[in-house]
C-alpha cells in the first residue's frame, strides 16, 4: 500500500501503491502514511521526502466506499466521518510540520484530498499529463478541508474558481497558478524530481528545518509581528554550528562540511 526507499544521499521515496483504488486516502492509507512522514521526521538518515505514486492516479483523495459503508454508522455516521477528517488532517499538518523538505511527484489525476496532498507538501513537480481539481460540488460535497491547502498555495480567485467549479486543471495551469513548481515530461519526472531533491539534500539539514519551521510559522502573522519572529530566528541561526561553517567555507571558497546542528 505504500512503498517506502532510501538511498545513499538520504532521499526518502514513499510511493502510494493501492492502485486499484487510485491510490484513495483510505483510512489504512491515511495511518501509514502518517506514520512514515512522522518516522521520517525523526530519523537523521533521512533529508528530503519525495511522495510519488504508482499507476495512473497519483491520488483521488478519500475512499468514497469506505465513506459511504461508514454512513451506515450511528447519527448517520456523524463520527465516522469526524474520525477520518481528523485523520486526514492530521495527515496533511504533519506534511507542514515535518522538518524534512517533502516534494510531491505528480503522475497522474490528483482530485479533492490528492489535491489536498500536492497543495500540503513544500514543493511539486508535475508530469505535463497531470490534472488537478477539488470537484465535490458535483456531488454535493465542498472541498472544505482541501480548500485549507489550497487557498494557502494559490490566489484567492484562482482557489475560488477551482472549488466553485470542479473542473479539472491541466498541469501547466496548475504551474501558473502556483499548485505546482514546474511540469516536465512523463518519462522526465523522476529525474526531474531527483535532481530538486539532491540539490536540497545537499545543504545541512538543520539550516532546511529551521527554514522550513519559520515560513510556515510567519505566515500566519502580521507583518511587523513576521518580521520581530523572523528576526529571532536569524539570530538562532546565525549562532549555529552549520552557519559558522558555511559562511567560513564560503569565505574560503571551498565546499562546506555540514554538521547539521
Amino acid at each position: 500500500m505504500l512503498l517506502r526507499e532510501l538511498n545513499d544521499q538520504g532521499i526518502l521515496r514513499l510511493t502510494l501503491n493501492d492502485v486499484g483504488r487510485r491510490n484513495a486516502l483510505s483510512e489504512a492509507m491515511l495511518a501509514k502514511l502518517g506514520s512514515a512522514l512522522v518516522e521520517a521526521g525523526a530519523d537523521p538518515a533521512v533529508r528530503v521526502i519525495i511522495l510519488a505514486a504508482n499507476g495512473p492516479a497519483f491520488c483521488a483523495g478519500h475512499d468514497i466506499k469506505e465513506m459511504t459503508a461508514g454512513r451506515a454508522g450511528s447519527n448517520r455516521g456523524r463520527a465516522y466521518f469526524t474520525k477520518v477528517m481528523t485523520m486526514c488532517s492530521a495527515m496533511m499538518q504533519t506534511i507542514v510540520n515535518c522538518p524534512k523538505p517533502v516534494i510531491a511527484e505528480v503522475t497522474g489525476v490528483a482530485t479533492a484530498a490528492g489535491c489536498q496532498l500536492v497543495a500540503s507538501s513544500d514543493l511539486a513537480i508535475a508530469a505535463d499529463t497531470a490534472q488537478f481539481s477539488t470537484p465535490g460540488v458535483h456531488i454535493g460535497l465542498f472541498c472544505s478541508t482541501p480548500m485549507v491547502a489550497l487557498s494557502r498555495n494559490v490566489s484567492g480567485k484562482h482557489a475560488m474558481e477551482m472549488l466553485l467549479t470542479g473542473d479539472m486543471t491541466s498541469a501547466s495551469r496548475a504551474a501558473e497558478i502556483g499548485l505546482v513548481n514546474r511540469v516536465v515530461a512523463p518519462e522526465a519526472l523522476q529525474d526531474a524530481t531527483l535532481e530538486m531533491a539532491r540539490k536540497i539534500a545537499s545543504k545541512s539539514s538543520m539550516t532546511l528545518a529551521t527554514g522550513k519551521r519559520a515560513f510556515y510559522a510567519q505566515r500566519e502573522m502580521p507583518l511587523s509581528e513576521a518580521y520581530d519572529y523572523a528576526s529571532g530566528v536569524m539570530v538562532e541561526n546565525m549562532l549555529a554550528q552549520d552557519a559558522a561553517e558555511g559562511i567560513e567555507a564560503f569565505i574560503e571558497k571551498r565546499a562546506p562540511l555540514w554538521q547539521d546542528k
